[in-house]
């Protein structure tokens, strides 16, 4: 199995910079695609930024400029850094992974949500 464990969330006065992490352990795995989504209170959860293996990078429109995702593969973290949060970037931030599980056999896929991490940003 895998698990996720994030962090770096918080409260922020808008034009303020938080730096989220997500730590990931388990079972022997190799991790594939990384990923954050948020969602906001009401909202449906929407992914704000994904990064491969390869290191390739996809955000969403409302957040290119602004944030960055990036990952250590050595120590299994994938991190967002926002800069310029608006108030409309409130929401609970999740982690997600598709990794490689070995561990018990035989290998499979699988796909694993952290538990989430709350950021607000105040006007």
């Amino acid at each position: 199995q895998v698990q996720l464990v994030e962090s770096g969330g918080g409260l922020v006065q808008a034009g303020g910079s938080l730096r989220l992490s997500c730590v990931a352990s388990g079972s022997p795995f190799r991790l594939n695609r990384m990923a954050w989504y948020r969602q906001a209170l009401g909202k449906q959860r929407e992914l704000v930024a994904g990064i491969t293996s390869a290191g390739s990078t996809n955000y969403a429109d409302s957040v290119k400029g602004r944030f960055t995702i990036s990952r250590e593969s050595a120590k299994n973290t994938v991190y967002l850094q926002m800069n310029s949060l608006k108030p409309e970037d409130t929401a609970v931030y999740f982690c997600f992974v598709e990794a490689m599980s070995y561990s018990p056999p035989p290998p499979r896929d699988l796909e694993v949500w952290g538990q989430g991490t709350l950021v607000t940003v105040s006007s």
